[in-house]
């Protein structure tokens, strides 16, 4: 609750209630509606805490009476008065002072306002590059303070868990050095150093993994964080990191610890998180969902049917087949009298995903299937397919035939489309670890391999053998914790093995003289007393957008950027000055 002390008002607007009655009262705040009814003016008074209606009475307000007659909505005035309960029949249950109001016999416009440039209400169908333009007018509406109100309880329940838990809050730089963690750095030019860059932190990763080697153990901070990627709804190039680290942990100590913390942080926003969650492996949740970060809160997963049409004369599968690929599907239930233009959306959704083509056979409610597949196909596959699918008159069954990952990537992407299009709940929280992540993943556009999360996870120890020869085969210590089908979390256990660290960089495609040149003073750190240690990172922006039910984390940041990057607000990025430039010896081409 907003607290009245060290301020020139005794109470806050959202304060008062019914054994407040009698009580004199200083308050200020903005306007948020005025009402005339007939001699008796009304103003709605608005600070962070709350409203509470002010009543101006020609005869009992004096002077205060005109000026409560010119005012308008966002003035921002001081008000004087005696709290009154309301008459009865007149009390307002929406309200949390509803069992109020002040009689007010003296006021003072602090500030008055012009027009503002949308309302300041809920649920306003205002073009969002106009609320980001006046953000500190949108803050103004309760959706958009209760998101912030929200992030602060959550982030101050993290600080409180962790800090019980035995963990230190330490910052770690901003301007750094650039090192390949994924994505394009932002990058800073250096004056006193010609021709040199800082780079701004994609994460405090290897800081944090000095942090240990420091001897601190149980580290955290609330980071901000930077990457010059494409946005999206849940990207921005500034954004914030719970970031932990902790020394002497398996990654089962990691998640139980996170369980635990997140239990807490979930139970503030009004939300039970029943623990210990379920775990799926990577390679589970990519077999039954086609995702790494599922939404499990509704059916439809993936079936493999390869068996069934081991002995198919259907070329499409029987080619895939022969050359070691699969034959997967998914039931769409009651989607089997969809018109052809539908089913033609989703075989263009299949092959934006990467796709070759969509089988499809459509079981209509009325017993009549239609296919341009199913003549193909004999009665024991037909049979093997609906059982395996458990389709029923009124589905559609959708199949790719191809290499396994990419099959089960397609079908994951429609299987989050389907259940949009056929509005399959999904209420609650269901969050869920996946673990066992691959060590490696293959570039193809490079022709080389990279990390998959990054390069300081630890491969299992029964893999590491295999970090040469067999790169694709090696499993590791990584983990993400998911939420409605959002990656809300990640981490990992880390290399804390200087060899080790050395040939996983190697692996990576890096010469002797880059890894010497990019991670020198990391791989020296490992050398000098490196404790065996773990973390996670959980991305807070998204994680709030969840717990608030929005749709972007744009609508839980103070300041956001738009899609493109930009600011309205302040204009920012914009050009800088000829002087500006040659400070940072830069010259524009």
């Amino acid at each position: 609750m907003l607290d009245a002390r060290y301020s020139t008002r005794t109470h806050t607007c959202g304060q008062l209630r019914a054994e407040d009655a009698g009580t004199r009262v200083t308050l200020a705040g903005w306007i948020a509606k005025r009402r005339d009814h007939g001699g008796l003016v009304f103003l709605d008074l608005r600070d962070r805490s709350g409203i509470v209606q002010c009543v101006f009475d020609p005869d009992a307000s004096g002077p205060a009476f005109a000026i409560a007659e010119q005012v308008r909505p966002e003035w921002v005035l001081e008000f004087e008065g005696v709290v009154h309960a309301r008459p009865a029949g007149t009390e307002n249950t929406a309200m949390a002072t509803g069992a109020i109001e002040v009689v007010v016999d003296s006021a003072k416009v602090l500030n008055p306002s012009g027009t503002p440039p949308f309302e300041v209400e809920a649920g306003i169908e205002t073009d969002e590059t106009m609320r980001m333009r006046y953000r500190y007018i949108d803050i103004r509406r309760p959706e958009v303070l209760a998101a912030l109100q929200l992030r602060d309880r959550v982030t101050q329940r993290f600080r409180r868990e962790l800090g019980h838990r035995g963990f230190m809050e330490v910052e770690t730089p901003i301007l750094t050095k650039s090192t390949p963690e994924g994505a394009r750095d932002f990058v800073v030019p250096s004056r006193l150093n010609p021709g040199k860059f800082y780079a701004l932190p994609q994460s405090p990763q290897l800081f944090k993994q000095l942090l240990m080697v420091g001897g601190i153990e149980r580290y955290y901070q609330i980071a901000r964080c930077f990457r010059d990627e494409d946005l999206r709804a849940d990207r921005q190039p500034e954004f914030t990191q719970v970031d932990i680290e902790m020394s002497f942990v398996t990654g089962d100590d990691v998640l139980a610890m996170m369980e635990d913390v997140m239990r807490e942080v979930m139970r503030e926003a009004g939300h039970d998180l029943q623990v210990p969650l379920p775990r799926l492996t990577y390679a589970e949740a990519m077999d039954r969902f086609g995702s790494d970060r599922p939404d499990t809160r509704f059916g439809m997963e993936l079936a493999d049917l390869s068996e069934v049409f081991a002995s198919s004369e259907f070329k499409v599968f029987a080619g895939a087949l022969g050359s070691g690929g699969c034959v997967k599907g998914v039931c769409a239930t009651g989607a089997g009298d969809w018109p052809r233009s539908r089913i033609d959306a989703l075989n263009q959704l299949a092959l934006d995903a990467g796709a070759k083509g969509l089988a499809w056979i459509a079981f209509a409610a009325s017993g009549e299937v239609k296919s341009p597949i199913a003549k193909f196909l004999s009665e024991t596959e037909m049979a093997g397919l609906r059982e395996r699918l458990g389709v029923a008159p009124g589905d559609l069954a959708l199949m790719v035939a191809d290499e396994r990952d990419l099959a089960n990537e397609v079908l994951g992407v429609l299987r989050l489309h389907l259940a949009d299009e056929l509005g399959l709940p999904r209420q609650g929280f269901d969050a869920l670890w996946v673990v066992d992540f691959p060590m490696f993943k293959w570039d193809a556009e490079g022709e080389r391999w990279s990390a998959n999360h990054h390069p300081f996870t630890r491969p299992f120890d029964e893999h590491v053998g295999l970090i040469e020869s067999d790169p694709g085969s090696v499993l590791s210590y990584a983990y993400d914790l998911v939420m409605n089908g959002n990656e809300v979390g990640g981490g990992t256990l880390r290399i804390h093995d200087a060899a080790l660290q050395r040939r996983v960089l190697a692996r990576l495609g890096l010469s002797q003289d880059e890894i010497a040149t990019q991670f020198g003073f990391l791989l020296e750190a490992l050398g000098l007393g490196a404790p065996p240690h773990g973390g996670i990172a959980l991305g807070l922006d998204r994680l709030v957008m969840l717990l608030a039910g929005a749709h972007s984390i744009r609508d839980v940041i103070a300041f956001p950027k738009t899609s493109s990057g930009g600011d309205p607000l302040t204009g920012a990025p914009d050009a800088v000055s000829p002087r500006q430039l040659k400070d940072v010896h830069l010259r524009l081409e």
